[in-house]
């Protein structure tokens, strides 16, 4: 099975194969002209397109009507259904780059946002979003990182930055997990404290399938799971970036669910997961709880914000 083949699987929102950026355009001019919005036919545009359909809708509504697509929408939709619908205009590589910036703007830093988009991006993805955050932003975002965070954690933050976790080839060395797994154990046994550079280490330059491997070697080893040993040997932003870190591609989004709805990691992951690896998540997510991605989002949501969140996540099937 390809690469490709595999990615192709894992989307949900595949675009319009009859594409023309044109109707759609006016559509959306249609649906926000007068008194009152028409949030169904954006809905029905928006949630459809890929996101480079979308990109060429935006240019064609500014060279139709004169306006910015995305501004328009802004003040003409609310809450949280405008967060979605906004989040869906940007091109990806920006998008995150927005979401690490606001992560590190004003007072205190949200550690879990910039966690779990490092530590699920491949070299190539973090490559664009750097390029763009210092684009859009005009400050490199590894020397913003390492001015917002420090010690173990800053340490992570910026080796998950270097892209080292990223293999597309899905190898798994059964000698070298058996390894890491053994040495895992030994950093988290030590007498004088765990050290936590060796979990470090191990944690953000093994790729998620080889570190799956590692995880089932060590509950042989400690008779229980990772995620127990790094709880009862850190806390805080550290224990959060590690337990992160362990989780498979995407799966950090299956770990911030079970705290409650929040919803900027719901929008976040749906939105920039939805053309990548989405549908894959919906099975983890599924084995995980025992019910859909989907009907948790018909339970917690609600209305124009809800409808689009179905959209993007596709059926149960």
């Amino acid at each position: 099975v390809s690469e490709y083949e595999v990615e192709q699987e894992g989307v949900t929102v595949k675009g319009s194969s009859h594409f023309n950026p044109d109707p759609d355009a006016e559509t959306l001019y249609k649906a926000m002209k007068g008194i009152g919005t028409n949030e169904q036919a954006i809905i029905d545009v928006l949630t459809k397109r890929s996101n480079m359909q979308r990109q060429q809708i935006a240019k064609s509504f500014k060279a139709q009507f004169g306006k910015d697509l995305t501004e328009t929408l802004k003040s003409e939709l609310s809450g949280k259904f405008e967060r979605l619908i906004v989040a869906l205009m940007y091109p990806p590589c920006r998008y995150e780059a927005k979401e690490l910036h606001d992560a590190m703007k004003g007072l205190g830093t949200k550690e879990g946002v910039i966690i779990e988009i490092l530590a699920s991006r491949t070299k190539n993805q973090l490559r664009e979003i750097m390029k763009a955050y210092e684009e859009d932003y005009g400050s490199n975002l590894e020397e913003d990182i390492q001015a917002d965070t420090s010690g173990y954690l800053e340490r992570i933050l910026v080796c998950l930055l270097q892209g080292s976790r990223d293999d597309v080839s899905g190898f798994v060395d059964p000698g070298l997990a058996l390894q890491d797994a053994q040495d895992l154990y030994a950093a988290g046994e030590k007498i004088n404290g765990t050290d936590e550079m060796k979990f470090i280490t191990i944690l953000c330059t093994r790729s998620a399938t080889h570190l799956m491997r590692v995880f089932e070697e060590y509950e042989k080893i400690a008779n229980k799971s990772i995620e127990d040993s790094i709880k009862s040997e850190t806390h805080g932003s550290l224990e959060e970036a590690m337990v992160t870190v362990g989780k498979s591609w995407g799966l950090e989004f299956v770990h911030h669910y079970r705290t409650g709805t929040r919803d900027g990691t719901l929008i976040r992951n749906i939105v920039s997961r939805s053309e990548i690896d989405l549908n894959l998540i919906k099975s983890q997510f599924q084995k995980i709880y025992g019910k859909t991605l989907s009907s948790m989002i018909m339970a917690d949501t609600s209305s124009d914000y809800k409808n689009a969140l179905l959209n993007l996540v596709g059926s149960d099937s």
